[in-house]
């Protein structure tokens, strides 16, 4: 089962910052598990349309089945690893 974690994200959001370091250390422990996806919501307007993206940062999981789980606002490691647990990684 393919499990992605969808990042938003915009270059001028503080609360960013603080996430980026929590998902590279998930990241680099848990392999290739699931995938992160980052999207500058400045950029990509209509992906985070579509998933009704309003507060950064915004952290999705997701896999075949559609969203697993999300979260707005930075987020700690344990609720994600609990989040991609649950969505198969």
């Amino acid at each position: 089962m393919s499990v992605t974690l969808k990042d938003f994200y915009a270059d001028w959001c503080g609360p960013c910052k603080t996430q980026d370091p929590i998902l590279d250390e998930l990241s680099e422990d848990w392999g290739d598990r699931f995938a992160v996806e980052k999207v500058n919501v400045d950029e990509e307007q209509e992906i985070a349309n579509e998933y009704q993206v309003r507060s950064l940062p915004t952290l999705i999981v997701e896999n075949e089945d559609g969203v697993v789980e999300r979260f707005v606002g930075v987020t700690q490691r344990e609720d994600l690893e609990d989040a991609l647990e649950q969505a198969g990684a």
